[in-house]
């Protein structure tokens, strides 16, 4: 899970909103649902966010899925952080979404909902968490192995809590990985440039990233570190 800096402030209604906020959960519901600039939000956080969901990096243009704009410290928690921008981040599936899929395949913000332990949740919007995750070749993720037995429990709790290892995230993952593999192997045979191939899916291109860039990430190991030191040091 990459870690996301925050730009700007999400624009004049949601700072105007902010500045006024709820007190209570019911005023939170109430005004975030009728809040009526979601979708100018919705693209500031788009652009910071490259395009990614925030917290299983998948494409959802790419997916065929909807976003909705998410409380990483839930509205219902902390009604005041409603309309803060330094609270929001943009996750896969909207609500029309959930009629569609099986129960075991929500993830994300609407698999977290309301559940939130701030000891204990590693926040997309926190630095230097990137490579706490570890992403296996079966597709799924869990914590990495230098981990001490603290650190390793938070990133279990949050894998837990946003359902990061559902059916339908696995899958895409284990997919995504093995055509990478595949890639990676014909390259080596054919001796070219890995450097390049990881330029492909490491760097934007009209400022959104392929899929699942963490993965991709550890894919290339020193190559990618490279890279992105000395084309794309944003995205370190």
């Amino acid at each position: 899970m990459r870690s996301i800096t925050k730009q700007g402030n999400g624009g004049y209604h949601l700072t105007q909103s902010h500045a006024t906020p709820p007190t209570t959960s019911d005023q939170a519901t109430s005004r975030w649902g009728g809040f009526g600039y979601k979708t100018q939000v919705t693209g500031f956080l788009v652009y910071e966010q490259y395009g990614l969901c925030a917290y299983s990096e998948i494409r959802p243009d790419r997916a065929s899925i909807a976003t909705h704009i998410e409380h990483v410290e839930p509205k219902s928690k902390n009604p005041a952080r409603t309309f803060d921008y330094t609270n929001l981040v943009l996750s896969a599936l909207s609500n029309a979404d959930l009629k569609t899929l099986n129960a075991t395949d929500v993830f994300g913000g609407h698999a977290k909902l309301g559940q939130y332990d701030s000891v204990q949740f590693i926040s997309c919007l926190q630095p230097g968490y990137a490579n706490h995750f570890a992403y296996l070749s079966n597709g799924k993720v869990e914590p990495a192995i230098n981990l001490n037995a603290i650190d390793a429990a938070k990133v279990q709790y949050t894998i837990n809590l946003l359902n990061l290892n559902c059916p339908y995230l696995v899958s895409q993952r284990k997919n995504w990985l093995d055509e990478l593999d595949e890639l990676i192997d014909k390259h080596l045979q054919n001796n070219q440039s890995l450097e390049h191939l990881a330029a492909v899916d490491l760097t934007p291109t009209n400022h959104t990233l392929s899929q699942f860039f963490t993965a991709t990430h550890q894919r290339f190991g020193r190559i990618a570190e490279h890279l992105l030191a000395t084309q794309c040091p944003e995205l370190v």
